[in-house]
């Protein structure tokens, strides 16, 4: 039997089974359901074969070629799917809830499966996941400037069981022209926002959650308009710690880097450093005197965060400051911070 489900029907039932995304590998890689397992109908080359017919010969001549093309994969389809269906049902979506979900569907079902397929598709998630991070939540921002240690209060505040988003650990980057070291590739806006959604639907919208101060892009990853306006206007707590040790946190995160990657970084931002202070910073990096490199960038970063607090549009910006890099206690004045308000 075959049923069409609603997008939180299909959301709520499927996590615990076998869940194909039926769209090309391409369509999966840019974006898809966390839980999904992607096995293409048609692959990348395959799709804009049949795209192209359907535009220039017609909607039969293209269901042909698709067939043509899916004939010999049927049995390799089901060999995918026996050994990992549970309780022999078998969950279905392709882009718009079409002929490509409906194919596998009549498939498997044909082999003897129940089969259960998203109504309207990939498409009717992402709507989902647009109504869900546009969604107002209590957050708290995190402010401070480069070196303050931001992500580490995060990971503490974590640890006593707040609800904490980390948008650069989503994004797979740390929001500056170093962000992209020692991570992994960054997904695509699209899939971020996936991220993101699952993120948020964890949690209970009658707490509060905490998270970075960021600008509106991480790295190639930009935050969604109506999830940005929600940010704009929480609070910041701001994480005043001196010099020093912001350097040391610096010198800790990326001085396991090349110099070769770090005066890459630096090029990212010669214009906003001058070209003086650029050659400075690169003759510390060739005698791996991080401390200088470091101070350097942060004469640039500290202008820049100082200039982005004084615009901010909320009018609730505390600082708060520290004289030692204790996470946990930083983490726990936040949270003592926060109790306190009315």
């Amino acid at each position: 039997m075959i049923h069409q489900l609603s997008i939180d029907e299909f959301l709520n039932q499927s996590k615990e089974h076998l869940t194909l995304d039926v769209r090309s590998e391409g369509e999966y890689q840019y974006g898809h359901i966390l839980h999904a397992t992607n096995l293409s109908l048609f692959n990348n080359e395959e799709r804009k074969i049949v795209g192209t017919a359907y535009k220039q010969q017609g909607r039969n001549e293209a269901i042909l070629i698709g067939l043509d093309l899916v004939g010999k994969k049927m049995a390799d389809f089901i060999r995918f799917v026996q050994p990992l269906v549970k309780e022999n049902k078998v969950f279905v979506h392709c882009w718009r809830g079409g002929m490509r979900s409906g194919s596998m569907a009549w498939l498997l079902n044909l082999f003897g499966y129940e089969v259960f397929v998203l109504n309207g598709g990939y498409k009717a998630y992402r709507h989902h996941v647009l109504n869900v991070i546009s969604t107002k939540f209590s957050y708290i921002i995190i402010g401070g400037k480069t070196g303050s240690g931001k992500t580490s209060v995060l990971h503490e505040l974590k640890k006593n069981d707040e609800q904490v988003i980390d948008l650069e650990g989503l994004a797979n980057h740390k929001g500056s022209a170093f962000g992209a070291l020692g991570q992994a590739p960054q997904p695509s806006t699209e899939h971020f926002e996936n991220l993101l959604a699952e993120e948020l639907k964890s949690f209970d919208n009658r707490k509060r959650v905490w998270l970075e101060d960021e600008s509106r892009s991480v790295g190639k990853v930009f935050l969604d308009l109506n999830f940005w306006n929600n940010l704009t206007q929480a609070p910041v707590l701001v994480i005043d710690l001196p010099l020093p040790l912001r350097v040391k946190k610096l010198v800790g995160d990326y001085g396991i880097f090349s110099p070769d990657d770090l005066k890459k970084s630096f090029e990212q931002i010669v214009r906003r450093l001058g070209t003086e202070q650029y050659k400075n910073a690169l003759v510390a990096l060739e005698q791996k005197d991080f401390e200088t490199a470091a101070s350097i960038a942060l004469y640039y970063y500290d202008r820049a965060y100082e200039k982005g607090i004084a615009m901010k549009e909320t009018k609730e910006v505390k600082r708060m400051a520290f004289e030692n890099d204790d996470y946990g206690a930083i983490a726990k004045s936040l949270i003592n911070d926060a109790i306190a308000k009315p």
